[in-house]
């Protein structure tokens, strides 16, 4: 009920009037039935946009984190994060992140519309980063379609280390649906599963126009900070411009 109320009642009216959030492709997205919806990641604020501009409910899988919090201020989480669709997982470990994994492929199997960042956090300097193959494990395993979704204006409305948000707009961009059903049965094969991801990190990029770079986002971060280095004031703008980018996601398929 609280999803509901927050997206038409209490936040979701604020957000389109202050950032007027439009999407194109939502025919896409399928009326009944699962599906994976696969998206860059460039701030906090994508959580809350995609979902919004969604016709049905999408399920996020989030860090425990959230849900752990003491006090008033950690109760108030648990419920917001909860009521707004935020499933719990731990990440902290090998046998944590299966369980993950299985918690995803089990939300599937229910019907339900799974929210994925495969670059696993956010982006820290504006460039689509190599993605984790638990979203191709997950598509296999629960036989179901990858819909590629490009966020664009979330980074200005909550750039990266402000817990604030500002007016700016928001578009949300839907690719057609990517159909592995020709790799069935071969889910746990590391091969197959990097070259599909690689595959939506492809289509990740034609979508946003994003330069991609063949590491994992999470390595970039710490890069950064090795060096003092902040990275910000780099945009993903309305679409992809003429160019291409750089590199191409390296599938081991060749």
């Amino acid at each position: 009920m609280l999803y509901w109320v927050m997206k038409h009642i209490l936040l979701g009216p604020l957000m389109k009037l202050f950032c007027r959030p439009r999407v194109e492709g939502i025919e896409h997205v399928p009326e009944s039935g699962p599906a994976i919806l696969v998206s860059n990641h460039m701030a906090v604020a994508d959580s809350f946009f995609m979902p919004l501009m969604m016709p049905r409910r999408v399920t996020f899988l989030a860090k425990r984190e959230y849900f752990t919090g003491t006090g008033l201020k950690g109760r108030l989480q648990k419920y917001f994060f909860s009521g707004v669709g935020q499933v719990p997982i731990d990440r902290s470990s090998g046998a944590a992140a299966q369980a993950a994994l299985d918690t995803g492929v089990r939300l599937l199997r229910e019907g339900k519309l799974l929210g994925v960042y495969p670059e696993g956090t956010r982006s820290p300097d504006g460039r689509l980063y190599k993605g984790k193959t638990g979203v191709a494990r997950m598509a296999l395993e629960a036989d179901v379609p990858v819909i590629p979704i490009a966020m664009f204006g979330t980074d200005k409305v909550n750039p990266i280390g402000s817990k604030m948000w500002y007016p700016h707009r928001v578009k949300v961009k839907v690719g057609a649906p990517l159909d592995f059903s020709r790799y069935e049965g071969l889910a746990g094969d590391r091969f197959v599963e990097r070259s599909i991801t690689d595959e939506i990190m492809y289509a990740l990029m034609e979508l946003s126009g994003q330069e991609y770079v063949d590491i994992y986002a999470a390595k970039a971060k710490d890069d950064l900070a090795a060096q003092g280095k902040h990275v910000a004031g780099w945009s993903v703008q309305d679409g992809p411009d003429s160019g291409t980018a750089d590199r191409l996601p390296r599938s081991q398929a060749g």
